[in-house]
C-alpha cells in the first residue's frame, strides 16, 4: 500500500491538513508527517475534518499531540468543518473540549 501526502488544492493554505476519510493506523504516520510540516512552515495548523468517514485512536492521539504541541509553541490550532463521524466520535469519548473544533470564520488569518 502506497500513502501520498496530500497536496495542497489550487489556493488552499500550506497550514491546513485534510484528515484522511479512514483514520487508521496506518494512515496516523502519514498524518504526523504532514502535521509536523504545517507546523513547521506556518504559525498554525488548521485541520479540516470533513471527510473523515472514521477515526481511530491513534489518529486522534496525533490531534491531541498537535494541539498540545502548538498551544505550547504559542502557534494556533484548529479543526474545521468535522464531518458527522468526527463530531460523533470525539462526543463518545468524551473529547468534545479536548479536540474541540472551530468555525472556518473564526480562524485567524
Amino acid at each position: 500500500m502506497t500513502l501520498m501526502l496530500n497536496q495542497p488544492e489550487s489556493g488552499s493554505a500550506v497550514d491546513t491538513v485534510h484528515l484522511p476519510a479512514h483514520g487508521t493506523t496506518v494512515t496516523a504516520e502519514d498524518l504526523k508527517v504532514r502535521l509536523v510540516l504545517a507546523a513547521n512552515l506556518g504559525d498554525r495548523i488548521i485541520v479540516d475534518a470533513s471527510g473523515v468517514e472514521s477515526v481511530g485512536q491513534a489518529v486522534l492521539q496525533l490531534l491531541i499531540a498537535a494541539r498540545i504541541d502548538a498551544e505550547a509553541s504559542g502557534h494556533a490550532f484548529a479543526i474545521i468543518h468535522p464531518s458527522p463521524a468526527f463530531t460523533a466520535r470525539i462526543a463518545a469519548l468524551g473529547l468534545n473540549h479536548t479536540l474541540a473544533t472551530t468555525a472556518e470564520e473564526d480562524v485567524q488569518s
